[in-house]
């Protein structure tokens, strides 16, 4: 049988789901890459894979897509590694760095901005001096493993999954498995599998991974991250692209 390719994101968010898939089966029929989520939403719109763990916004530039998995990248209410950072009160913010690794959040992070916050700072992409810039009223968005350890350093602190709970009173999904094609459903019942395996060994994957001392890693896998796509979740992803379609 042809190998599916599949594009996850290598972020720490993704572990146990990587952890399951390496531990079983599965990974004998897949064809596996690991990518930043904008790099992993443009391989899927490019057809280079099958499967993505893609941001959920990206599933606009799809001409086909369907969900193919129960599970996800979410949180309900803070999820502690998805941020705007800033020196100032948010409704002070003048000018807003979008982060170059995502898609998703800085979308949301629009859709807070215009829908929330009522605000309409500067969005600057790619700057030079991204994440480094001292401006009082500049501000930008992190995500990922990145912001690990940051959220002392900064005055004022927003993690956009707490905050569009605060808007919407819905969780959030950051990244959700998409097809670009149909999947045999034999082939998604053994994913699922894979994926459930990884989560359920969460704390044989955690005694892997280096200890930090600024980040609880063990709250964040076990608490704070949140991946099962439930109809919530579901809600909550169309209402996003909703949001996304009239900006």
């Amino acid at each position: 049988m042809k190998k599916i390719k599949i594009s996850a994101v290598s972020y720490t968010n993704t572990k146990p789901f990587l952890y399951g898939i390496q531990h079983t089966d599965i990974i004998n029929k897949i064809d596996l890459s690991l990518d930043i989520p904008a790099d992993c939403a443009q391989k899927l719109i490019d057809d280079e894979v099958d499967i993505g763990l893609i941001p959920v916004a990206a599933t606009l530039n799809l001409p086909y897509w369907e969900i193919v998995s129960a599970y996800c990248i979410g949180a309900v209410g803070a999820v502690n590694s998805v941020f705007i950072f800033s020196n100032c009160d948010i409704h002070d913010v003048t000018k807003l760095q979008l982060d170059p690794e995502s898609r998703s959040s800085n979308n949301l992070a629009r859709v807070l901005l215009k829908n929330y916050w009522k605000i309409q700072p500067e969005l600057i992409t790619n700057s030079t001096d991204y994440s480094v810039d001292k401006n009082t009223n500049t501000a930008f968005v992190q995500i990922g493993d990145r912001t690990f350890g940051k959220k002392d350093k900064y005055s004022f602190v927003y993690d956009l999954a707490e905050e569009w709970q605060k808007f919407t009173g819905l969780p959030f999904v950051f990244a959700a498995w998409i097809a670009n094609k149909p999947i045999p459903q034999d082939f998604i019942t053994e994913f699922d599998q894979a994926l459930k395996n990884g989560l359920d060994h969460r704390a044989e994957l955690l005694k892997e991974l280096p200890a930090r001392a600024d980040f609880d890693l063990k709250d964040y896998l076990m608490n704070r991250l949140d991946f099962d796509l439930t109809e919530d979740k579901r809600k909550a992803l169309y209402l996003f692209l909703d949001y996304l379609k009239a900006l």
